[in-house]
């Protein structure tokens, strides 16, 4: 599996494809969710990605403090396949990137809450009551460094 970091005139048209591929897959088709998938956010972003020969497996984006929240924070966590560690490792390597290129100290995130242990052990604390953000039960969490 190889790891992938490129800010968005970085990637290429097959890339930013497949990336916005998978998150409508995901998040508009299996969840049933019709929203704006995209929301401006994605030109300011760093892309994190993991792929193999099947193509991109999970995804995530950085955004700098003020972007989506005041703090550094971290989105679209997708993995392609559930339940086998593809979502640590792209978490894991969001936050490196959110502490390496941004030098982040708090990272936050808008969690769907069926994935709050993911995002628990990874070190984030939930900081809100629940909401409804399109339909879906949310949380926010934050990560101190």
């Amino acid at each position: 599996m190889e790891l992938v970091t490129k800010k968005f005139k970085e990637l290429t048209l097959d890339e930013l494809y497949d990336i916005l591929k998978l998150r409508v897959d995901v998040f508009v088709v299996e969840q049933n969710c019709p929203y704006h998938e995209m929301d401006d956010l994605d030109q300011s972003a760093y892309h994190v990605y993991l792929k193999d020969d099947e193509g991109i497996q999970a995804y995530l984006r950085v955004l700098d403090a003020g972007a989506a929240f005041d703090e550094v924070a971290i989105g679209r966590v997708v993995a392609r396949k559930r339940r086998c560690g593809l979502g640590t490792q792209i978490l894991s390597a969001g936050i490196e990137t959110a502490k390496r290129v941004m030098g982040a100290k708090k990272i936050k995130i808008e969690a769907q809450t069926y994935a709050w242990s993911l995002y628990e052990k990874a070190g984030f604390r939930q900081i809100s009551e629940e909401f409804l953000e399109d339909g879906i039960p949310h949380i926010l969490m934050m990560l101190e460094i």
